[in-house]
């Protein structure tokens, strides 16, 4: 993104859920997710464990829970939201 005249910021902290990336310019918060801990729909890679499901479900339901609380506050603070998925 650099070399492509994109200045960010990393990771800031003072944004509700530390965007991996930040366009201070563009206002707008980039997410890499990896597909297995974010439950990509459809997706290959967001299998659930066959061993303790009770644990896995309820763990990525509140990691979805989370997801969306802390993209509707950016939104809300009129930040863009982009979301980029491993797969």
């Amino acid at each position: 993104l650099h070399g492509l005249g994109f200045r960010y910021q990393l990771h800031r902290r003072d944004l509700p859920g530390k965007p991996d990336l930040f366009l201070k310019k563009y206002q707008t918060a980039i997410f890499i997710h990896g597909c297995f801990w974010h439950r990509h729909a459809h997706c290959k890679y967001a299998y659930t464990p066959k061993s303790n499901l009770e644990f896995w479900q309820t763990k990525f339901q509140k990691n979805i829970e989370n997801d969306a609380r802390k993209q509707a506050q950016l939104l809300e603070a009129g930040i863009n939201v982009v979301v980029i998925w491993e797969c």
